[in-house]
């Protein structure tokens, strides 16, 4: 009876991961356990300097990561017909409106920004589970749009999900996260230029907009106004423009990552021999673990990392160009988006080509929420490449 229940087990394990995408799963625990090491290496010397042990921020990490896999899984197995029903995916929307604006009045204020909700020891951030939410409800809406995004209708068809968009945006960029705001519209350009929208639409309001933020900004800059001198983003800013003048304050950030960079040179001072961690570079194993990687194990092994975060992103488009439904390959690119662009903000700040924004290093910095949302987002990829398979071998039996 035992042997029979072990069985037949055994054989439903077999029969869920027959389309199982295993060069996605490989690509992302590596990523992983490269994230764990690199937060351990980063966070070990200025723990031990503020007298804590040199492995808890790696500890921590290995457990995200534990957790990260668990999530992934289970979003591999969940029926996607749960995800694709209109209300619900509104109801998601509405939960996460109300995450975002009880940060908002209740939050407490981090590197000048409100982003975070405390649940014993661990972190929420709602702008995680917006990126998240975003896809599923635009690649639902969108889909359902699908054949009818024409001249006259294209308005009509888009507005619905566009106030969506549009409301998310509004509530991340008032806590205020410029670099999460940025990520979201980006998610949203590229999920309406994949649904069919004439290209012609997508590349005016890009070049729109790209005009208004330029422009703004050159504005604001050749202003200087006063009254923004103390605010943080804007100061921020300024270290962008003028990172050796403001060195001692906020823009010790990027002259230490220069630093790193630096010493690391090809092949680096060898794992776990960084001098910028040791309470140079602030906070080494967040948003700027890239500048501590390159240092320790040269611009060649940052390489690597950035090439296996390229390689998923080529296998998730990959799947999604390939996918005979409009809903899979949406929610393709909506998960290649937000990997894509987390890491040209990351990487653009570590090396002073863009602002500083507090963007993540995708499956590698160190945090839960992040983590968590991504684990997510490639189980849902696995899921919708799962079911491609299974309607292509579906569609071929037909044949015969």
């Amino acid at each position: 009876m035992k042997k029979n229940k072990v069985a037949a087990a055994a054989a439903k394990i077999k029969e869920t991961f027959k389309y199982f995408d295993y060069r996605i799963f490989i690509v992302y625990l590596l990523l992983m356990t490269i994230g764990v090491i690199a937060v351990y290496s980063a966070s070990s010397e200025i723990l031990l300097i503020n007298g804590f042990k040199a492995t808890v921020y790696g500890q921590k990490q290995l457990i995200y990561a534990f957790f990260g896999v668990v999530i992934c899984l289970a979003c591999y197995s969940i029926n996607l017909d749960y995800l694709r029903r209109g209300k619900r995916l509104l109801w998601l929307v509405i939960a996460v409106w109300i995450l975002l604006i009880y940060v908002i009045i209740f939050g407490q204020a981090v590197n000048g920004a409100k982003g975070w909700i405390d649940i014993g020891p661990v972190n929420i951030q709602p702008l995680e589970l917006a990126k998240l939410v975003l896809i599923l409800y635009l690649a639902r809406m969108l889909s359902k749009a699908d054949g009818y995004l024409v001249h006259g209708k294209i308005i009509s068809r888009l507005l619905p999900s566009a106030l969506i968009a549009g409301f998310t945006m509004f509530w991340v960029m008032i806590e205020p996260d410029f670099g999460g705001t940025a990520i979201l519209f980006c998610l949203v350009l590229i999920m309406y230029s994949v649904s069919g929208i004439p290209t012609g639409y997508a590349l005016l309001s890009l070049i729109g907009i790209t005009i208004l933020v330029v422009g703004g900004f050159s504005l604001i800059v050749a202003w200087n106004p006063s009254f923004l001198q103390d605010v943080y983003v804007y100061k921020r800013f300024i270290a962008f423009l003028h990172p050796f003048k403001t060195a001692a304050n906020e823009g010790a950030q990027l002259v230490n990552s220069y630093y790193a960079i630096h010493n690391g040179g090809l092949f680096g001072l060898g794992l776990g021999s960084s001098i910028q961690k040791r309470g140079y570079l602030p906070e080494p194993y967040t948003d700027f673990i890239l500048s501590i990687i390159t240092e320790e194990v040269g611009s060649l092994g940052a390489l690597v990392v950035l090439g296996l975060l390229f390689y998923l992103m080529i296998l998730i488009m990959e799947r999604g160009v390939k996918a005979q439904s409009q809903y899979s390959t949406l929610i393709c690119f909506g998960v290649t988006a937000i990997i894509f662009f987390q890491t040209l903000f990351n990487v653009g700040a570590v090396l002073g080509l863009m602002p500083i924004t507090g963007v993540t290093l995708p499956f590698i910095s160190y945090g839960g929420s992040s983590l968590w949302v991504l684990s997510a987002a490639v189980g849902l990829v696995l899921n919708v490449t799962a079911e491609e398979r299974i309607r292509q071998e579906a569609r071929v039996a037909d044949e015969y």
